[in-house]
């Protein structure tokens, strides 16, 4: 009976403390001044050269300092930013904050496999490692190439990642459309989507350009979150790979002019500059093929109503009635080889085309010594908003399409040889689609096509 009264007693007592007790413990909790000092969301990108190597990765909390430590025999070497960490505001209406760094490991040794961690002495990442290839242009470059990749579907993901980590590619490009949005949830997509990424992009050089979907607040994730070479908020800039000039450009000035003309003039400008410098004789016999990579494309075959599907594409002619600007008579002019699109949720090739009319090399070898640039859209890599439909009755100048999820591979053999094949993550990354352009000589086509 004493037992039973003392039991009772004690669990009175207990009912009685216990607000106290949990109001105490709600007063420690909130003492408690969590910081985000660790990186996360890192990734490469080839800097003013492929042996430059910049480093990209996000903090909550800003640590004040950015430090790469690398090396090829262990984290010997130490690279400190003279720049602060960048702040980010996201436009939501948290406006949540992060801090973006960067670290720029200069004049690396070719064909050699670097390790590298990256944070402060507030907190370190894990070390990851990437191996440099070569600054001239007798090598064999390796690259995989996709759009429109996001958090949800994202079907790509899983082959791209293996692939990667058996050292498959030399570098990644993404052509536009990130996360879906990055903007999401006060910046959470994005910063999940980075996150996916990074057993990808903290391997290998990670070169992107803009899509639709970066576009709100005029596009500050992208312009934040990346770092391409150039100094343009990563919106047109080229790099040298093997044997390929690689020139990669926003198509959304065209689309999203609220933000001023003067992004498209200044653009055009800067693709004609640099398409004469890649000309150049001494430039073009090095680096003989051109590729450029753009978001929306100037061709398709798809009955969806985007604008690739009408005849007078606003990047193809330029602005409307105006038909200033138009980058299929600058590309044609300036001899690109190879014009590489993303936008539509499928994989479509076509031959050889300016101005809606084929050129093929020949009627057997159509990509031999081809009359007109090759374009060709992969924007099938993952994405919740579905498939492309195509038209019923494809038009002459539309080579293959698949409406299967998946990504492009180019392997640049030679200064005349290039290989493509499109694989199925569908069919269980079975290549459903591959061919070679091979050319003899290279530089503007024939001036007489209008």
């Amino acid at each position: 009976m004493q037992q039973l009264q003392f039991a009772l007693l004690t669990s009175l007592l207990l009912l009685l403390l216990l607000p106290g007790i949990r109001s105490t413990a709600t007063a420690q909790e909130q003492e408690v001044n969590i910081v985000h000092y660790q990186p996360e969301q890192v990734h490469l990108a080839f800097g003013e050269t492929v042996l430059d190597m910049v480093v990209t990765w996000n903090t909550r909390d800003n640590t004040n300092e950015s430090i790469c430590e690398f090396g090829i025999d262990g984290l010997h070497q130490r690279v400190k930013a003279a720049r602060m960490p960048t702040k980010f505001v996201d436009g939501g209406a948290k406006k949540a904050t992060q801090y973006i760094h960067r670290v720029t490991l200069s004049h690396l040794k070719p064909n050699n496999t670097y390790l590298y961690h990256c944070g402060s002495e507030l907190g370190w990442s894990a070390t990851y490692w990437f191996r440099t290839r070569f600054d001239h242009a007798d090598w064999s470059p390796s690259l995989a190439i996709y759009g429109d990749m996001g958090v949800v579907n994202a079907a790509s993901l899983p082959a791209l990642q293996r692939e990667t980590q058996n050292g498959q590619y030399d570098a990644i490009i993404h052509v536009g459309d990130f996360a879906y949005d990055m903007d999401w949830e006060n910046g959470e997509v994005g910063d999940e989507f980075m996150r996916q990424v990074e057993t990808i992009a903290a391997y290998l050089p990670y070169m992107v350009c803009v899509g639709n979907h970066e576009e709100k607040y005029n596009f500050s994730h992208y312009i934040n979150r990346f770092s391409m070479p150039g100094g343009s908020d990563n919106m047109f800039y080229s790099f040298d790979l093997g044997p390929v000039h690689f020139i990669g450009f926003s198509t959304e000035v065209y689309y999203f002019t609220q933000f001023g003309i003067k992004q498209i003039v200044m653009q055009y400008d800067w693709l004609e500059r640099d398409l004469i410098e890649a000309n150049k004789p001494e430039n073009r016999k090095k680096r003989p093929w051109i590729i450029t990579y753009g978001h929306r494309p100037m061709y398709c075959s798809n009955d969806n109503g985007d604008d690739c599907a009408n005849h007078e594409t606003i990047v193809r002619k330029g602005l409307p009635m105006l038909d200033f600007f138009g980058l299929e008579p600058l590309f044609y002019q300036y001899g690109v080889d190879v014009e590489l699109w993303a936008h539509e949720h499928c994989y479509e090739r076509m031959w050889p085309m300016y101005n809606y009319t084929v050129y093929n090399g020949s009627l057997a070898d159509p990509y031999v010594n081809p009359g007109a640039p090759i374009h060709i859209i992969s924007g099938a890599a993952g994405n919740h908003e579905g498939r492309e439909p195509f038209f019923k009755r494809m038009p002459p100048w539309s080579a293959f399409h698949s409406q299967d999820f998946g990504y492009l591979r180019l392997k640049a053999h030679n200064r005349s040889h290039l290989y493509f094949e499109q694989v199925s993550d569908d069919k269980k990354g079975k290549v459903i689609d591959s061919f070679w352009v091979i050319k003899d000589k290279h530089g503007p086509y024939q001036s007489d096509l209008n």
